[in-house]
């Protein structure tokens, strides 16, 4: 009995030994790891991706050319009552702050809202809440591909073909994504612009 106790032990030090290896090693390889504050199911190269998309020029763009620099991405539309305002403000917020501090990101709105959310409809609405926020449109199926690729979620609720007060749910999550390393972290809509700041500057000095 004590030699298969010994065995026992000896297999589970093994084990423990060979986790906090693998433990050790993926936090040594991960360059954000200390300014991670979220855990994505699967690694967070299960979020983001590419995506093309219509600009308020017009003009289609593909996620390489959008995000050409630090981006904060979120997903809305114009015509939210109170939700999207809110968020949005928030992120504009936050990229004035870092620019306070000598950092440039991108504020990006996509729509999930393609039918009412022209171009022209998201120019006014980009333009009056930051010179420099992207806002992006599409078809439908554009849409839905740029969702898919960042696990976000809508839902229009329509009463008819003729109802144009229609509202959409929507997930409310920023997504922060740099041009090298794609998507790397995201933020709730309870989280304050400064705590937001604070990461993403983290984030960009790793980087």
């Amino acid at each position: 009995m004590t030699r298969i106790y010994a065995i026992a032990a000896a297999a589970v030090i093994v084990t423990l030994t060979a986790v906090l290896w693998v433990v050790s090693r993926d936090g040594s390889d991960d360059q954000f790891a200390q300014c991670r504050a979220s855990a994505i199911a699967g690694g967070s190269d299960q979020i983001g991706g590419s995506f093309t998309l219509v600009d308020e020029a017009g003009a289609t763009v593909t996620d390489a050319e959008v995000i050409d620099e630090p981006a904060l991405i979120y997903f809305g539309y114009t015509y939210c009552p109170d939700i999207c305002p809110m968020d949005v403000a928030r992120n504009v917020e936050t990229v004035t702050l870092l620019e306070d501090r000598g950092y440039s990101v991108k504020p990006v709105f996509i729509t999930i809202d393609p039918e009412r959310d022209t171009p022209e409809q998201l120019a006014e609405f980009t333009d009056y809440l930051h010179p420099r926020m992207v806002g992006l449109t599409g078809s439908a199926e554009q849409i839905k591909a740029a969702s898919k690729a960042y696990r976000t979620y809508y839902n229009a609720h329509k009463s008819g073909e003729d109802d144009e007060f229609y509202l959409v749910d929507h997930s409310t999550f920023s997504y922060l994504t740099l041009p090298e390393s794609g998507f790397v972290e995201f933020f709730r809509r309870d989280q304050p612009s400064d705590q937001i700041a604070d990461s993403i500057a983290c984030f960009l000095d790793a980087a």
